[in-house]
């Protein structure tokens, strides 16, 4: 081995939610790594406001949870799936107790072990465990402090994945065996081999392929695209969520306004006041976000206006202040004060529903090979994402990965050496505007034609377009030292390519995919949307 190979028993690839609590429920005896692309906390799990899902209240249950789950789905989630992760809810948020992170109590939530539970959209009942507004941040910055005084956990920071190492690397095809990842390090500009014996995908989204988005600038749907070239299926990548409030400012493109606050109350108004929701939904600003972010997308395009607005201000100040600090905060940094007047606000990209498929186990078709969180599709989902359901399937997932991987490593085979990763023949690029370009135009020809609202023609075009985007990538990859922008860039376009060929198969409109070509639901298309790649094969399990 090169002094630029490294072993591990686990590979992690993320360091989100699902990335940083598969790494502390592995053994300590297992020797970890955990990559992560810029510092160990940045990634979508940090800015997350909302909270977790979980039947903690005396009144609620498991069947109304899994119920509330399988409507908001719009007949497309998988019930094994939804009960698998329902029913270890309450599991999951006492193992996020016992690590430390500490959720908003309040004494009146006696049913619920006095801890605050507010409600969302889709949900029926209370459910929702919180840290304030910043439940995310609670949660990352916890797992985060444990994982850094793993000593078994290795952590590589400013490292980005290239691609997954396979047995065909080896052109070894007696087996489809997963044996590590080629990772860039930014510190040195150099391609490094990482080899283990099982290798997790943690890399979440892909909201980064839109122009208008929540997520931060990690969210390029690496661990999808890897997943994909490496011989994986993916399903359901038509459904992308689309959050109905983001905050629309200038100075905070990326900027939640958390659902809590509708679940708190808050009322989305038109520009004149009028309260629109009740129009499009019975369930008015508590109905699935699919159908707000419509509602908002609609009333927008009707009025030609640039924003709706979301009104939380009839609440008590002290209440708002108190539930809501950090939007309460950051606004009034922009000269909104919530607590007197409404916050403009519009849907952005926010979610990948679809993603590499696995079981139960977190197991992808590539042998050891996981994936967990947003990276995966797991059925849990659906057409459509339940807010706080995401955290939730993030630590059942890795929880469930962990165990099987405890389960299979005693008799499972070291990967072998293979060869380092091959620079030889290409030079330095020329042409980084080229990279910024070519970004620029694939980001907006997915907001304009494969967005909220989408038609076939729109879809074709947009594939059009991606089809010559990714041939000129190709060509730049095949030719110069790879970066972080190319990197990130080969990537979207191939998640943006997956993203338009589900659309184009779905011709009916359901939950998150909507298209004027094909406006209703058709019975017959109760499936989900699964692509295979040319070089697909089986796993075959040890």
């Amino acid at each position: 081995m090169s002094e630029h190979s490294f072993r591990h028993d686990v590979l992690i690839l993320g360091s989100g939610a699902a990335g940083l609590s598969l790494a502390l429920r592995l053994r300590e005896d297992l020797s970890v790594a955990v990559i992560s692309k810029r510092e160990l906390s940045e990634g979508s799990t940090l800015y997350a406001q909302g909270g977790i899902s979980a039947v903690l209240d005396a009144t609620d249950s498991i069947e109304s949870h899994v119920q509330d789950t399988l409507k908001a789905g719009a007949g497309l989630c998988d019930r094994k799936a939804v009960r698998h992760v329902v029913e270890r809810g309450p599991d999951n948020i006492r193992w996020l107790l016992d690590q430390g992170v500490e959720f908003t109590r309040d004494a009146e939530f006696a049913s619920a072990g006095g801890y605050h539970l507010t409600r969302e959209g889709g949900h029926s009942h209370r459910r929702i465990v919180h840290a304030a507004d910043a439940t995310g941040h609670a949660i990352e910055t916890t797992l985060e402090a444990q994982v850094r005084a793993r000593p078994n956990v290795t952590v590589y920071e400013q490292h980005i994945a290239v691609d997954l190492i396979t047995s065909r690397h080896l052109q070894d095809h007696r087996e489809h065996r997963c044996l590590g990842a080629y990772i860039f390090n930014r510190a040195i500009d150099r391609v490094e081999t990482f080899l283990a014996r099982f290798v997790v995908l943690a890399t979440g989204g892909a909201s980064k392929v839109y122009l208008y988005t929540s997520n931060p600038d990690v969210s390029t749907g690496d661990g999808i695209a890897m997943a994909w070239r490496a011989g994986c299926r993916v399903a359901n990548m038509e459904f992308m969520q689309f959050h109905p409030t983001c905050l629309y400012h200038p100075e905070a493109r990326t900027f939640l306004i958390t659902e809590a606050l509708r679940g708190e109350g808050a009322h989305l108004l038109l520009p004149d006041g009028e309260r629109f929701m009740p129009r499009f939904d019975s369930r008015a600003e508590l109905a699935p976000r699919d159908i707000v972010a419509r509602a908002i997308d609609h009333e927008m395009k009707r009025l030609g206006t640039e924003c709706v607005y979301l009104d939380i201000s009839r609440r008590p100040a002290n209440f708002i202040v108190e539930h809501f600090p950090t939007i309460h905060k950051r606004c009034l940094e922009l000269g909104i004060d919530i607590t007197r007047e409404p916050i403009p606000v519009v849907p952005a990209a926010h979610y990948t529903c679809g993603g590499v498929m696995v079981d139960q186990h977190a197991r992808t078709d590539l042998t050891g090979l996981y994936a967990s969180g947003e990276t995966a599709y797991t059925g849990l989902h659906g057409a459509n994402r339940m807010a706080s359901n995401s955290l939730l399937e993030c630590l059942v997932y890795s929880e469930s990965a962990a165990q099987d991987i405890e389960r299979r490593i005693g008799g499972y085979p070291a990967p072998p050496d293979v060869p380092d990763w091959d620079e030889s023949r290409v030079t330095e690029p020329d042409e980084e505007v080229v990279v910024t370009h070519n970004w620029d135009e694939l980001r907006r020809f997915m907001w304009d034609y494969v967005g909220i609202v989408r038609t076939n023609k729109r879809l074709r075009r947009a594939k059009r377009r991606a089809d010559l985007l990714a041939q000129e990538v190709i060509e730049y990859y095949s030719h110069f030292r790879v970066s972080n922008d190319l990197i990130e860039l080969r990537n979207l376009l191939e998640v943006a390519d997956l993203i338009i060929q589900s659309a184009l198969r779905r011709r009916e409109s359901r939950g998150l995919h909507y298209t004027l070509d094909f406006p209703n639901k058709d019975a017959s298309q109760r499936v989900p949307t699964i692509l295979i790649p040319d070089y697909y094969q089986p796993r075959v399990d040890c």
